[in-house]
């Protein structure tokens, strides 16, 4: 074989190569788009962190409530009305 045909040769089995790696590339790229397409967009985050926050008021207003009347009795059998 003569010095064209191998550098010929090489050339195809380094471009061979490449395209390998641009393809594990190229699949990376896909799966990181299908990823990203998943989650949630800003505006449905910031409705959930609003959403967080209304919860969070009223769990401690329930909590509240609930150590008002829990004391309640304890403040009535001391003869407070």
């Amino acid at each position: 074989m003569d010095e064209v045909a191998k550098a010929i040769n090489h050339f195809s089995v380094l471009m061979e190569n490449q395209n390998g790696k641009l393809d594990a590339v190229l699949e990376a790229a896909g799966d990181i788009q299908r990823k990203v397409a998943d989650l949630p967009t800003r505006a449905e985050f910031d409705e959930l962190k609003q959403d967080v926050r209304v919860i969070k008021a009223a769990v401690v207003d329930l909590s509240r409530d609930l150590a008002e009347h829990k004391s309640l009795p304890a403040h009535m059998a001391h003869g407070h009305a």
